[in-house]
Parts: structure tokens; sequence; C-alpha cells
């Protein structure tokens, strides 16, 4: 069956470019470190979120590793239309790993805005815009290699110098960028709010859309910056992990959306050859515990109370969580029915012989090297730390990937 649902996906993949021609605002879930997997991905995209993004994941190790390919990228008949966003700095690295991702998602994205300091100790994230013509050589040689409808587009901030940040988008065109989405503050500026007369220049100067992202956390605020930039979208990072149902126009997370959160978690672990014969367990499988209570960390903070929160936020267990949502809501994990199991099962991803770009493309003067660290779930994160603390200042944008 697994193999029947990914020919399906690959006869049909969607083409994300018409979402810009169909819609009036395509409203996109950012990649996020951590967060942006295959559960939350399907969360958002029943509350009106047209596009997702994978978590940013390291394209060096995504070629070399199974483990970084096993962890980092999972998806199901639901997760569509889906961008694969890669940190790289090498033809060899980013073109190889969009090949081997690209019969499982409908576009690859080069990640230019990521600001922490070990990305740019690595020559990744931001610091590629002090390399506009390695930025260049990476879109159009991924351009050249993978036919439409798929695409190749890039996050980047501003620079402070914003003559250099048109320039690289005008460039980017004359390479054959799908679409660019560009984060309104520089990569020194972590905090604070966007330069909206900078986007709309960005705007006004390219052909290709223009997507917007930074300080979002309402779906007034999208509108708001759509109106004010031109932009054809607005991605959302904090906005999204606070409130999954943002899209819709809710101010704060719903109880049928944590209900849908333990759902969708729970089901897309069971066993893929008889569900209808399962129960929900006590803890599911290929689930970490990190994942599944953050999301609800973030999902809850406008609903409990500030002594809920210091007990809930603190939990250490699926069962206690599990407790917690019951005596509180009501709640407990439910069953899919056959055809809902069906869409949100895991499809098996065989990356046989999708290797070969990757070794072809390599020099052989280049080193084997694979940094497995990103893939590690058992440290919390600053941002998830951020949140569970009484004095943080909720309004710092997503740190772990901008």
């Amino acid at each position: 069956m697994d193999q029947e649902l990914l020919h399906q996906s690959m006869k049909n993949p969607v083409n994300v470019m018409e979402l810009f021609e169909n819609k009036e605002i395509v409203k996109i879930c950012a990649p996020m470190v951590r967060y942006s997997k295959l559960q939350f991905r399907n969360l958002v995209k029943t509350y009106n979120c047209d596009l997702c993004y994978t978590p940013m994941i390291l394209a060096d190790s995504f070629c070399k590793s199974a483990k970084a390919r096993n962890n980092e990228f999972t998806t199901n008949i639901n997760d569509v239309p889906l961008i694969a966003q890669f940190a790289a700095n090498s033809v060899h690295d980013f073109v190889g790993a969009a090949h081997m991702v690209s019969p499982f998602c409908d576009g690859v994205d080069l990640n230019c805005g990521c600001p922490q300091r070990w990305a740019k100790q690595q020559g990744l994230g931001c610091i590629l815009l002090e390399r506009p013509e390695l930025i260049h050589d990476l879109v159009r040689q991924c351009r050249n290699l993978i036919p439409k409808p798929f695409t190749v587009s890039v996050k980047m901030r501003l620079q402070k110098d914003l003559r250099k940040s048109i320039e690289i988008c005008t460039q980017l065109e004359k390479c054959g960028v799908s679409f660019l989405t560009v984060h309104g503050r520089t990569p020194d500026q972590l905090t604070g709010d966007v330069n909206v007369e900078a986007l709309r220049t960005i705007v006004d100067g390219t052909t290709v859309p223009i997507v917007a992202n930074g300080g979002v956390k309402t779906l007034q605020e999208c509108l708001n910056l759509q109106k004010s930039t031109n932009c054809r979208g607005v991605m959302v990072a904090n906005g999204l992990l606070t409130n999954p149902t943002l899209f819709t126009g809710t101010s704060a997370t719903t109880t049928e959306c944590v209900q849908r959160w333990l759902n969708i978690c729970y089901n897309t672990t069971l066993d893929h050859n008889a569900p209808e014969l399962q129960t929900i367990p006590e803890k599911p499988n290929n689930l970490t515990f990190q994942c599944f209570h953050h999301h609800l960390v973030f999902m809850l903070e406008k609903i409990l109370s500030r002594t809920e929160k210091r007990i809930f936020n603190n939990l250490q267990s699926f069962e206690d969580v599990l407790s917690f949502i019951r005596d509180r809501f009501a709640i407990v994990p439910e069953l899919f029915d056959d055809t809902e199991f069906s869409k949100i099962r895991l499809i098996n991803l065989d990356y046989t012989k999708r290797d070969d770009v990757y070794f072809e493309l390599k020099p052989n003067r280049v080193k084997e090297r694979c940094d497995d660290f990103l893939y590690d779930d058992s440290h919390e994160g600053q941002y998830f730390n951020s949140r569970v603390r009484d004095d943080c200042d909720w309004s710092d944008i997503f740190l772990e990937n901008g």
C-alpha cells in the first residue's frame, strides 16, 4: 500500500506557482528547526495553510546520512504542497539533496536567512548573502536539473544596503528562481518591526512572486502586510506555533485544534498494516516527547492560567501530558477511520540510486563530513526554553531558523 500511495503522489505533483496565480494571498508555514515536522504540517494544513516547509535540513547530511533523511524528512498524502528547505553552500550538496527529495515534495528552498552563529561558521544561512554569485550558481544548476513545475526558491534576509538585496533578487530572477521569501530584518536584527518599505521596494523591483516574512501573529496582520507591501504571500512562524488555527482568523488555539493535534500525533505513529485492530498506545512510537509536548506548550499559552502553565510546561512524560489534557479539556486521542488513516500514514520513501547526482557533482577533493547534531531532539532548544519562563519576551522572532 505504501508504494501505491507513493506512486500516486509522484503522478500528481502540486504546482506551487498556481497558488500564487490563483490566490489573493498565499498563507505559508515557515521552516522551523524541530517544529515544522510532518505532524505539525498536517495540523496547520487543516486550518487554511496553503503551503508548508520542512525544517531547515543540512544538505550534506541529507545526501550522506540515512539517519538525517529518516529523522528530518517524513511525509504522507496529506502533506501537500510541500517545500523542502536545505542549508547548503556547494552545488553538489544543494542540487544533490534536491534531486534526492524531488519525487516526494513539490519544491526545494535554499536557506539564506538563518542568523545563528553555528550556521555562519559553517558558511550557511545568512552568510551566503556575502557570496551572491554562489547563491545564483546553486539556484541556476538546480533549476537546470529538475524540470518544472517543481519549484526552486530562496529564503533570505535583508541586507543593510538595500541595493544589494535588490541586486541579489534580480539576478536570481535571471537564474530561474521560482519565487523568493524575504524576511524583513537584517541578520543582526533579531527583534523589532520588519522593514515594510524595504519589502515593498523589493516587490516593486522584481517580477517573481515575493513572500514576506517576519513578526506576523494574526491573520489580520498577514493581510495588513500584504496590503502595505503588495507581496504575493506571507510566511508565519511564531504565530502558528502559538495558534495553528491562525489562518482561519481565530485569536487563539481552539479546543478542537488540541484534539486534532493529539489524533494526528498518535495515528501517524500506528502500525500501517492493521490500524483497525489497534488501540491508542500510552506512548506513540517514533515520536519524540519534545515534539509532542512543546507544541502543546505553545498552543496552550493563551489558554492556561499562569499556575497551570507552570505545571504543564514542566511535565516529563506522555502519560502526564495526556492526564493533564484529559482533566483540563476532557480530551483524549482518538483513532482515525480507515479513510482518514490512509491519508496520514507514513509513506515509505525509497532513495535508491537517487544519490547519483550528488556523487557526479561532488569534486573528488571534497572530504566526507556528516553533521548529525541538528537532528538530535534530546536538547530543548533556545526558543522552547524562552517560552517556559514567566519573564520571557514573547515578541521574539523564531531564532532557530531565520
